[in-house]
């Protein structure tokens, strides 16, 4: 994957994490109601940032060898 890509990647990573985090937030407001909907947003939410922190990894790594 170039570094273009990977930035892009990191990018549209970025902004999913923000909704992500945003509706973990939203719902932790709403408490106790909707509380059974903890397990799969945390998941999810989780899931995302695993996803942006490998993303990130793997564009520093491109950056470094390609300099």
């Amino acid at each position: 994957m170039s570094i273009d890509e990977l930035e892009a990647q990191v990018k549209k990573l970025s902004m999913r994490s923000t909704t992500a985090k945003m509706n973990l937030h939203d719902l932790s407001e709403e408490l106790p109601t909707d509380w059974e909907k903890i397990p799969d947003v945390a998941a999810e939410t989780f899931q995302v940032f695993r996803e942006l922190a490998e993303a990130r990894k793997a564009l520093k790594a491109a950056r470094k060898t390609a300099a």
